[in-house]
């Protein structure tokens, strides 16, 4: 997913603010399934973020264009391990490895087999 920085992404410094990092990354999240027509709620469930290792490594400013990929690390009956990196141009700026939880009212639940293929297809 490829956006712009703006100016409520940044602190009074024109910087973007540590949290905001963690919201670019569920955006592109989201996109993933928009993208292809789909949406981040499958079947009446949803993915939760269980645990996650973010490391900043320089700083994204206003104006930016970035670029958020993300690759799939692991994959199980009920959650999956998602490596997104935030890029301007060629720099990585970012990283964070996040385990997602697949939950059906409140309680873990087995994903499905498409939504299972649609995340091996982000596998690098």
């Amino acid at each position: 997913m490829k956006t712009r920085i703006y100016y409520d992404d940044t602190d009074a410094g024109g910087v973007v603010y540590h949290a905001n990092y963690l919201t670019l990354c569920e955006r592109a999240r989201s996109d993933l399934f928009y993208e292809r027509g789909l949406s981040p709620a499958v079947n009446g469930g949803h993915f939760v973020v269980r645990h996650l290792e973010a490391d900043y490594l320089k700083s994204a400013k206003l104006g930016d264009l970035i670029e958020v990929k993300s690759e799939l690390i692991e994959l199980k009956n009920a959650s999956l391990v998602l490596k997104q990196t935030i890029y301007k141009e060629e720099e990585v700026l970012f990283t964070m490895v996040a385990t997602l939880a697949y939950v059906k009212e409140g309680k873990p639940s087995r994903i499905d087999e498409d939504t299972k293929a649609f995340f091996l297809s982000l596998k690098a």
